[in-house]
């Protein structure tokens, strides 16, 4: 009884379920400007998942066009920042685990 004749395993789980989501680590942006930060974020990683550097065009397109010139985004992996923004115009999240996006706003 205490041997398991079929060999059955424990199910194994998929990490990467675990990060189907968006982590946001700092922001200072309001709720609703967030949101949609966010989900542009994720909408132009998903879109261009072969090119990091498309995928912080069209996020950047997308915040000039809903929120005014000028924005600068960051889409990468194991990079640091040091900036200087706007109050209220900045957010740095990670997506996937280990892609980081930085989106912030200065004139």
């Amino acid at each position: 009884m205490g041997d398991d004749a079929g060999g059955s395993k424990p199910e194994e789980v998929d990490i990467r379920r675990n990060f189907n989501y968006a982590l946001v680590v700092k922001t200072d942006m309001n709720e609703e400007m967030l949101a949609e930060c966010t989900e542009s974020a994720q909408t132009a990683i998903e879109k261009h998942s072969k090119s990091n550097e498309d995928a912080a065009n069209m996020l950047k397109g997308i915040m000039d066009k809903k929120f005014g010139a000028p924005w600068n985004v960051i889409i990468g992996e194991a990079f640091g920042f040091e900036i200087t923004h706007q109050t209220s115009n900045m957010m740095y999240m990670f997506f996937g685990g280990n892609l980081a996006v930085l989106v912030w706003k200065c004139q």
